[in-house]
């Protein structure tokens, strides 16, 4: 039935089962659970009359009676949650007393963790993307105490809120800082928040099963083949095949017997057409189209024609197969020429960079066209049952079963050949994709499992006090949650043009009535005009949004997955400009479920986890008085110093804390000062210099003279230091690697040269100008002439390496004819004239580039780096606009130095 033709709209009514005993909630007592639900549904309605109330930006499209009818308020809304301030309040009324004066310190968690991706909580609903819980649950644990406040605003299935609940849950071996933590979840997809919120309650209504007893008597005949011997089987499931046309004879190619060996179940790339026998590949031929009239919509559509090619059943334990015969072939066309009774969504798809496969390729224009008749009709008469007695947990378990109940399922050819049970694969999660041969389930057969696993899954769901609550809206506009309220934040957040969520979600949204609004959704989409710019500047949003509701000196964990330096460098860039500093970054090995710390800016190939902090006040009150001063330098590093893991160690191996490092410290104060807006006064080489003379030093890392004996300690105890590896691909990252060779080997020219040369090789930025060995070292470094007395460091290198060198004094001849020549790190102290010639010959190349009528395509990266810098100094945002406008685009969006002076230039001339 078109949902134009009758009143049920989702067909979510409020005639649940009323459950006993009076219900405490915000400080209100209710007669029982349901006249909870009737109070603050009747709330939530004067709310959605309020046109300032759907100015949020990302309320989702939907009915006023639909989001009342999805919604189970106050504690899950399909809209932005108006009681997220009242939770926070008396949330932080139950905590118990805390000191007076600062009291919390954490550093970034850097122990390993394991992903937790076999635990069946995990395991019982799939999502495009999900973080383990229990892995969440070690973050939440080591940031937070028992009954904190943690927000997820990029809150996906709602792993963070299960996560806040098993720590109740555990047994004490598992977690030590025991406890729930009360979590507020937030996403733009309203079937997000949908899923979120069914794993953090129990729904579990066991009335239901009588529903689908009878949807079963009344549908089984559907799902019915006779065997070899006329007896009539249930089928298990039905594969169906792409029909192509023969560009050389015209008659109907079937994929599956062309293009599948019927032996082996390989697919292979050529075949023979069975009328003509040309050789034909598939590109060779055209997709067979056919119309059909689609009852539900009441419309002719055109579409790829497809056939059912293979059937299977069980008898006893054993499954068996079939080709369709003619009483098959009748048998669904009764079943297509069947008007559908119940209720069925009507939701016509946009063209985006998803839809664009099934619209293009098979003609699926509207959503429920993603699912056979048969199956389409077995789901509505589900959906009806369920929907109609507000059962939102098994209406959450129908939604669950689409991956494997739809067109988009996939069937596997060879598993098929190597054993039939597990040919049958869901849906690929992040693409929507109809393949050319999938799979058809028995819905029914299907959902009678899932029922017995959601019973399972509802059992074993954490039963702590603790609250979850969820929100439906943009992370971009928080403006329910007060300033400084939450205490830890943990966000696995869309990264660039990974995944197109509101696209994938079209699948399922219409189901609940509710969609997402998917103008503010954070991705890269070419069909929505949306690029990386755009993608950093929602972030920045969301992110800024974050830095105002989190308490200042508390974390935020981002969790990343993208391979593209570009979409690495807009969140780098969103955190710096909302105010956050980043910590710690450490790498995710999926094979062995540990982390590692992330040494390469320069390649993102694995999962990453960002540590980030918001700056305490205390910090930024003393900042403002000392800005623009080496004080205020110093006084931020020491703070951020306190901030950083201080000893990272297994199995006897030491690891490097790169942001410990020279470079990264320098890196994070330039940050931090363009970030308040404020010039930054001194070079790097003073910088290196300073943290030399004020700060502790061991393995080429910086301490607090507080930390010095918790890192040596941990040393001790380990033999060896892991060694960090460095990709060289542009001038910088050659410096670096100069640096570190050169400080161990102070080697002559012609000794690095052959090294320079194969780090090189490998792969340089091919916008980058290709720079001599020469001039690097002359740039950069110091070579020994022979005059005076030899270098210190020359001469620990050739002391230690070579016996008859040993104990000469600095002008021996014989260690000077050694010595002469060799390349060396400068003093710290002395490298100031050094870098200023550097800085000069850079700044001459700058001007050339600033004059540059046509786009630069070759230029020494360096050098517009450091014009950005003197440019933002000097407040002449003009010319940094300028000479970007001027740089392709992906060498801007790869660098995060250009990037962070662009986007500031850009900034500060919107708001002169």
């Amino acid at each position: 039935m078109q949902s134009d033709q009758h009143d049920f709209g989702t067909g979510i009514a409020r005639t649940g089962k009323v459950n006993e005993g009076p219900v405490i909630c915000l400080g209100m007592t209710f007669e029982n659970d349901e006249a909870r639900r009737a109070h603050f549904t009747e709330e939530l309605r004067k709310k959605l009359r309020d046109p300032e109330f759907r100015k949020i930006e990302g309320f989702p499209i939907g009915r006023d009676e639909d989001i009342l009818n999805l919604s189970d308020p106050p504690y899950y809304t399909a809209c932005p949650n108006p009681w997220i301030a009242d939770f926070i309040a008396e949330w932080e009324a139950q905590k118990p007393e805390q000191p007076e004066g600062p009291h919390y310190h954490r550093e970034p968690f850097a122990a390993d963790v394991s992903e937790g991706k076999r635990d069946p909580l995990y395991e019982h609903y799939s999502y495009h993307t999900k973080v383990p819980h229990l892995a969440i649950a070690r973050y939440i644990e080591h940031f937070t105490d028992k009954g904190d406040i943690v927000l997820d605003g990029f809150s996906g299935s709602g792993m963070t809120g299960l996560a806040g609940k098993v720590l109740d849950q555990q047994p004490s071996a598992s977690f030590q800082n025991k406890g729930g933590r009360n979590v507020i979840l937030s996403d733009l997809s309203t079937y997000a928040s949908f899923i979120g919120y069914n794993y953090s309650n129990h729904r579990c209504d066991h009335a239901f099963f009588k529903e689908v007893e009878e949807i079963e008597r009344d549908l089984s005949w559907m799902y019915k083949t006779k065997d070899e011997n006329g007896k009539e089987r249930t089928v298990n499931y039905f594969v169906w095949s792409d029909v192509f046309t023969c560009s050389n004879c015209g008659d109907d190619v079937i994929f599956f017997d062309r293009f599948v060996d019927q032996t082996t179940g390989e697919v292979v790339d050529e075949s023979s057409c069975n009328s003509c026998g040309s050789k034909i590949t598939k590109r060779s031929l055209s997709p067979k189209r056919t119309t059909i009239f689609d009852n539900v919509i009441n419309e002719a559509v055109e579409v790829l024609k497809q056939v059912p090619v293979l059937i299977t059943y069980f008898i006893g334990k054993k499954q068996h197969e079939k080709r369709p015969d003619s009483d098959d072939l009748s048998l669904i066309e009764k079943i297509n020429s069947m008007k559908i009774d119940s209720w069925v969504p009507i939701q016509k798809l946009r063209e985006g960079d998803n839809t664009i496969q099934p619209i293009k390729s098979h003609g699926i224009s509207y959503s429920h066209m993603f699912f056979t008749k048969r199956n389409l009709i077995c789901i509505s008469r589900l959906w009806e049952a369920a929907s109609a007695k507000n059962m939102l947990f098994w209406m959450f378990e129908i939604l669950g079963g689409f991956r494997v109940w739809s067109k988009r399922s996939i069937f596997l050819t060879k598993a098929w050949k190597q054993g039939g049970t597990g040919a049958f694969k869901p849906s690929t999660s992040g693409i929507l994709y109809v393949p050319s041969i999938s799979g058809e389930r028995n819905v029914l057969a299907s959902f009678k499992e899932r029922i017995k696993k959601g019973i399972i899954f509802s059992r074993a769901l954490p039963k702590s006090k603790t609250t979850v609550i969820s929100s439906t809206g943009s992370s971009s506009d928080f403006s329910l949650i007060p300033d400084n309220s939450i205490d830890y934040i943990f966000v696995d957040p869309p990264f660039g043009g990974n995944i197109m969520y509101s696209e994938l979600n079209l699948v399922f949204e219409p189901w609940i009535g509710v969609i997402t609004q998917n103008k503010p959704e954070a991705i890269c989409n070419k069909s929505e005009s949306k690029d990386v710019l755009f993608y950093t500047e929602i972030m920045v949003r969301c992110f800024s949004e974050f830095n105002r509701v989190l308490k200042p000196g508390r974390w935020m964990t981002v969790e990343f997955h993208n391979s593209k330096n570009a979409i690495w460098n807009s969140i780098q860039e969103a955190l710096l400009r909302s105010g956050f500093v980043i910590a710690d970054v450490r790498t995710l090995d999926k094979k062995q479920g540990t982390f590692k710390q992330y040494t390469n800016a320069n390649t993102v190939k694995q999962d990453l986890v960002i540590s980030a902090y918001s700056p305490s006040s205390d910090l930024e009150q003393r900042f403002s008085t000392k800005s623009g001063t080496e004080d205020g330098v110093w006084d931020f590093v020491r703070n951020h110093l306190k901030q950083l893991p201080v000893f990272v160690g297994k199995g006897g191996i030491a690891e490097a804390i790169v942001e410990r490092q020279n470079y990264l410290l320098f890196d994070r104060m330039v940050a931090y000062h363009v970030q308040h807006g404020v010039s930054v006064p001194i070079s790097s080489s003073e910088f290196y210099a300073g943290l030399t003379q004020r700060f502790s030093e061991r393995d080429e890392m910086y301490f607090l003279a507080e930390q010095v004996a918790e890192y040596d300690k941990g040393r001790i105890s380990c033999k060896e230091m892991m060694q960090t590896s460095l990709f060289v691909r542009d001038e910088s990252s050659a410096i670096q690697w100069l640096r570190k060779t050169l400080k161990n080997f102070p080697h002559t020219y012609q000794e690095i040269h052959p090294l320079f040369t194969k780090e090189t090789q490998r792969s340089w930025s091919k916008n980058e100008l290709s720079l001599e060995l020469s001039t690097l070292l002359e740039q950069n470094f110091l070579r020994y002439d022979g005059k005076g007395p030899v270098p210190e460091q020359i001469h620990a290198y050739l002391s230690t390496n070579w016996k008859e060198l040993r104990n000469l004094p600095k002008n021996d001849p014989t260690l000077v004819a050694k010595a002469r020549d060799r390349w060396y790190l400068p003093d710290p102290n002395k490298s100031g004239d050094l870098e200023k010639l550097r800085e000069k010959a850079l700044l001459r190349e700058f001007e050339e580039y600033k004059g540059a009528k046509k786009k630069l395509k070759v230029f020494r990266l360096e050098a517009v780096r450091a014009g950005f810098k003197k440019a933002w100094q000097e407040r002449d945002y003009a010319v940094i606009v300028a000479v970007a406008s001027n740089i392709p685009n992906n060498v801007l969006e790869e660098d995060s130095k250009l990037l962070m002076w662009y986007d500031q230039a850009v900034t500060r001339m919107g708001g002169e």
